[in-house]
């Protein structure tokens, strides 16, 4: 059976009769090069029959190629004209995917801004394997990347197009300028590459800032949950401050500096150094350190 590519002239009539403008608030700058698409969903190595959860589906360019290669689609948009109009666009596209299938839900991804929304939560899988393949609005990137890594089953592979500086930061190496809490929380449980640089001119509205995909794949061996909500406080409070000596940010949050000195020194870090310089070991050692 081969995979029928859609009219894009009639969506794009769709959108004009609703009279539809992208919105600043949702961050709307929808991906529109069938190639990129499908280049990205190459880099996630979707087969078919793999779930994959996609946060924004937008104008349904990246959704197409995602049925194309066979996904089972969960696919999120919380923009309600949007919805109606991809829902019609796409529906008819999943019975001619191979292995495939698709189910559209209008929902806000994240819950309160800090937590993957229940409406998905409910839907994706308990203990298989998944992928998140997107195009993140650049506002809800982090959060949404570092919600679903703290998953009692995160993605085994996720996959997003987002701004440049933010895919420059999760890539980042400890000592560099980029290198910081994003960076440490994801790293702690994935590899992280840049696979790709996106123009502004392949997206409609431009944005104005270059783009980017970055892939993570899931560590074979990783923390625990209890690890990581004690290296996660630490991370937090070490890169909130980031310009402060570990001395002073450990003696503020052991509420003794002494304490903070003797707790580095056992474990050889210099209480003069500054978190930028800690590599993910040191941190998974020293929140063990502080936690006792």
């Amino acid at each position: 059976m081969t995979f029928r590519r859609p009219p894009w002239k009639s969506f794009k009539e769709a959108l004009a009769a609703e009279g539809f403008h992208p919105s600043k608030r949702f961050g709307q700058n929808f991906l529109l090069d069938e190639n990129t698409a499908a280049a990205i969903v190459a880099d996630a190595g979707v087969k078919p029959g793999d779930f994959v959860l996609e946060v924004g589906v937008g104008c349904g360019f990246l959704s197409v190629q995602l049925l194309g290669a066979g996904a089972r689609l969960l696919g999120i948009e919380i923009d309600r004209r949007l919805f109606g109009i991809a829902s019609e666009f796409l529906e008819p596209l999943a019975p001619d995917s191979p292995g495939g299938s698709l189910e559209l839900v209008r929902a806000d991804a994240l819950a309160k801004k800090r937590a993957i929304a229940p409406e998905i939560l409910e839907r994706i899988p308990a203990n298989s394997d998944w992928h998140l393949v997107s195009n993140l609005p650049y506002s809800v990137a982090s959060p949404v990347l570092v919600s679903l890594s703290r998953l009692p089953n995160p993605p085994r592979v996720m996959t997003a197009l987002i701004q440049t500086e933010v895919a420059e930061r999760i890539v980042a190496s400890p000592g560099t300028s980029a290198w910081g809490g994003l960076t440490a929380k994801l790293g702690l449980l994935y590899d992280a590459r840049l696979t790709r640089r996106v123009g502004a001119g392949l997206f409609w509205p431009p944005p104005k800032v270059e783009s980017a995909v970055v892939r993570l794949e899931l560590k074979e061996s990783r923390p625990t949950i209890e690890q990581l909500e004690k290296t996660d406080r630490l991370i937090e409070a070490l890169f909130q401050a980031r310009r402060k000596t570990l001395r002073a940010v450990l003696g503020r949050v052991l509420d003794s500096k002494d304490d903070a000195v003797q707790a580095l020194e056992t474990i050889g870090i210099d209480p003069n150094a500054r978190a930028e310089t800690l590599d993910l070991i040191q941190l998974q050692t020293l929140a063990i350190a502080v936690s006792r």
